[in-house]
């Protein structure tokens, strides 16, 4: 295999890409949108548009002033303290950056009945070599099933089943004094963007994915059903976007901890399976009832359809929607926009 040297990238080339992208969607803009602006000497959008072109240069920002190649005429300080600056709110910009996006360049392509929907997964940010990071914790690594230094990595994305576009973001800490390794700066202005991010990594995940939501919904982003996995599959947090005015779509947990109103008596998935005759054949699905689920007082009506596992032929899967408009086929087919990852059978 030939190895690709570092001087074989086309600077200038990817240096314009950068600046007509920067251009078409008025990055300068969202950037004063987002409270960074320029204090003295170079402009905002200059750093910017330098720190965008060195992620297509095949160079860390420190190789570059080390070899004295494709260096900017402001000096490191200058990036420092613009990618340190507590007031920029970059949760904002990426989620203002991701509307226009999709609504000037990506909306427009598809056909209108088509369904955008938004994606919610997080997945482990490993430090396990950092020592001082701010708010770094323990935290459980499901796949190697240990716990590990880091962060859990929340984002929210948009896709209209052929393009994914990132929206926004959050480093989650841990809560628990006891796997929390590092504390907060207490220097900061508890009214600072920094000081809101830092209280926010503390909360729980599914609070702060109702925050990105709400966040990416009032940006103006167009998306018709939310997509999450088992993992925020809850019916306080199904009532909680239902309530923002979108529709949820996702994997039910079977789990005999949480009930669903069913033929007048709350029932986990696995009794309303037990209790219901499955259709024959091979169809897509084995199951598909019309129930409820309650938090405080609060009722909404919900469709549970149960699908075979594609990796495990005797065992089944079950998404739930809030949508009842929507068929089964329908239900099964949004659900694998997820990033086309559903473990079920075509």
């Amino acid at each position: 295999m030939k190895i690709i040297t570092q001087t074989g990238t086309d600077l200038n080339s990817n240096l314009k890409i950068v600046t007509r992208f920067l251009k078409k969607y008025q990055v300068s803009l969202l950037l004063k949108t987002c409270n960074a602006y320029k204090i003295k000497g170079f402009s905002v959008i200059s750093v910017f548009e330098y720190l965008l072109s060195v992620i297509f240069t095949n160079r860390s920002l420190y190789m570059n002033y080390v070899t004295n190649h494709h260096c900017p005429e402001f000096r490191k300080d200058t990036i420092y303290r613009f990618m340190n600056s507590p007031k920029i709110h970059w949760q904002k910009f990426t989620t203002l950056l991701a509307a226009r996006v999709t609504n000037q360049s990506l909306t427009h392509l598809t056909n209108e009945s088509r369904e955008n929907v938004l994606i919610v997964d997080d997945t482990l940010f490993e430090r396990d070599r950092s020592k001082n990071v701010e708010l770094l914790s323990r935290v459980f690594d499901h796949v190697k099933h240990r716990y590990t230094k880091g962060f859990r990595l929340l984002t929210l994305g948009w896709s209209d089943g052929n393009t994914f576009i990132p929206v926004s973001g959050s480093l989650l800490s841990s809560s628990d004094d006891k796997n929390l390794l590092n504390k907060a700066d207490d220097s900061l202005d508890k009214r600072s963007i920094a000081a809101r991010r830092r209280s926010q990594s503390g909360r729980k995940a599914t609070e702060v994915m109702l925050e990105l939501i709400r966040s990416a919904l009032k940006s103006g982003i167009n998306a018709s059903y939310v997509l999450f996995d088992t993992w925020f599959c809850s019916p306080s947090a199904l009532i909680a976007v239902k309530k923002t005015g979108i529709d949820v779509i996702a994997m039910a947990k079977k789990t005999p901890k949480i009930h669903y109103l069913f033929d007048g008596e709350k029932k986990s998935v696995k009794a309303i399976y037990s209790a219901c005759k499955k259709r024959r054949g091979r169809s897509r699905y084995l199951l598909s009832v019309d129930a409820a689920i309650q938090k405080d007082d609060i009722t909404i009506p919900v469709r549970l359809v149960f699908v075979r596992n594609r990796n495990k032929r005797n065992d089944y899967l079950v998404l739930i929607t809030t949508d009842l408009t929507l068929s089964e086929d329908d239900v099964i087919r949004l659900y694998g926009k997820r990033w086309a990852i559903m473990p079920i059978s075509a």
